[in-house]
């Protein structure tokens, strides 16, 4: 256990997003820690990891929307809320696309809301993390990303990450208050049952014995973080946060080594055993995503001492040995 995590043992940590499959990784982290671990809940899916493996039981989950200024309020006094992880966010760029109004409202209104929330607070939030996303920089031709590149969001999803991002370091430096925003790369591991992205889509597929469908045309490349190093990024960041001169930073996140979907999919075919070609059904990058991205995490490597500790195979192969565990909400 490194010295900048071991600040939570004890501590109070809100989670927003807990739910999802990033956060139920940092919650059971952070139980692991010894924090205790508060959860806002708007809504409760039945088939989730925070559920699966036992985490949501371990939490103080209570009714309250992150858009809901009284609401977050009332939490952070009443649960004595310490230090803060804002993962609640609509995630996916399809459903963006077909819903911005929707996207921007949870990703935009809930990041101020409970920045101001944090702000009426006077001090108590001693950090707060902001999830960002690589998605907020847009298409670029000077790869990789640096967090000095300027934030070129052209879609919906993309748009409203780089809004909360801008947000938070703007309740940074307006009101010295101890924020820092994380942009990591696409996260992947056991418990993503988000069937539209690679990983769990092809991993449904194959534990039913089809063919992997690939939307695009197999060529994006993309860098892919293993969740329990996007947690301990999460955790270096929030440990900085007593460092005045770190307050109101961003921090890249991701292997630096990017590979394209249809070599990701072929990976995690072979790791699975199946005799299975991936049917490549896209031409092009579909609207709305990026077709080439991967990040330069150097300064969180060479400023806190961050680095991943899996491998791309590695991580895979833990991640098919969940799917092929647990399959049935994969049927849902």
């Amino acid at each position: 256990m490194s010295a900048s995590t071991s600040r939570f043992a004890g501590a109070s940590v809100l989670v927003t997003g807990a739910q999802g499959f990033i956060g139920s990784w940092l919650a059971e982290r952070l139980l692991a820690e010894g924090a205790r671990v508060v959860v806002p809940r708007r809504d409760a899916p039945s088939d989730s990891r925070f559920r699966l493996e036992g985490i949501e039981e371990r939490c103080d989950v209570v009714d309250a929307d992150v858009t809901d200024l009284a609401a977050m309020s009332r939490v952070l006094a009443e649960y004595e809320v310490g230090f803060v992880f804002h993962l609640a966010a609509q995630t996916i760029v399809g459903q963006a696309n077909r819903s911005p109004l929707a996207t921007f409202e949870a990703n935009v209104r809930g990041t101020y809301t409970l920045l101001e929330a944090c702000r009426r607070e006077e001090g108590a939030v001693e950090g707060i993390v902001v999830a960002s996303s690589d998605k907020a920089y847009g298409t670029s031709d000077d790869l990789p990303y640096r967090e000095d590149h300027p934030l070129h969001a052209s879609y919906p999803y993309d748009v409203s990450k780089a809004c909360a991002d801008l947000i938070a370091r703007s309740f940074a430096e307006t009101y010295a208050m101890p924020v820092a925003v994380t942009r990591l790369a696409n996260v992947y591991g056991p418990g993503d049952l988000n069937l539209s992205r690679v990983v769990p889509g092809t991993a449904r597929a194959l534990v039913e014995g089809r063919r992997p469908v690939i939307r695009s045309d197999g060529t994006p490349r993309r860098d892919y973080l293993y969740a329990a190093d996007a947690v301990e990024a999460y955790l270096a960041v929030a440990g900085s946060l007593d460092r005045p001169e770190l307050r109101g930073r961003a921090w890249n996140a991701g292997p630096g080594e990017p590979v394209s979907v249809l070599d990701l999919v072929r990976r995690l075919v072979r790791i699975s055993g199946r005799a299975l070609e991936p049917d490549v059904q896209g031409d092009g990058v579909p609207v709305g995503e990026i077709g080439v991205q991967w990040l330069d995490a150097s300064a969180l490597r060479d400023e806190l001492g961050w680095a991943p500790r899996w491998s791309l195979d590695a991580g895979l192969a833990e991640a098919w040995r969940w799917y092929e565990r647990v399959p049935a909400p994969l049927r849902s």
